[in-house]
């Protein structure tokens, strides 16, 4: 469900697709250690490049995604007008980053 407010839509519900697909980052890390994924850049379908700024993260989280731990990131973007919710995945072992879920 869409909902439109002014020149932005939201996207409303949290149904979000499995896409698993790797992706680059330009990320932060603190002092502690802590890392903030700041811009993503994604090939589509079409093998065009698609930059996305992380406008929000909403949650993180640790898990273990058969025996490979990993940071989870659920984030928030405004792509093309549309207030979007996704979720990536930084694996530790291998320092790769994973569009999981949009």
């Amino acid at each position: 469900m869409l909902y439109n407010k002014g020149n932005i839509c939201f996207t409303g519900g949290v149904n979000l697709k499995v896409v698993a697909k790797p992706i680059e980052v330009i990320s932060v890390t603190d002092t502690k250690g802590n890392i903030t994924p700041l811009r993503l850049r994604i090939v589509k379908d079409d093998e065009s490049l698609q930059v996305i700024k992380v406008d929000k993260v909403i949650t993180r989280a640790k898990e273990k995604l058969a025996g490979n731990r990993m940071t989870v990131f659920t984030c928030q973007s405004l792509v093309g007008n549309i207030e979007k919710r996704y979720e990536v995945k930084y694996e530790l072992d291998t320092c790769r980053w994973i569009l999981y879920k949009i």
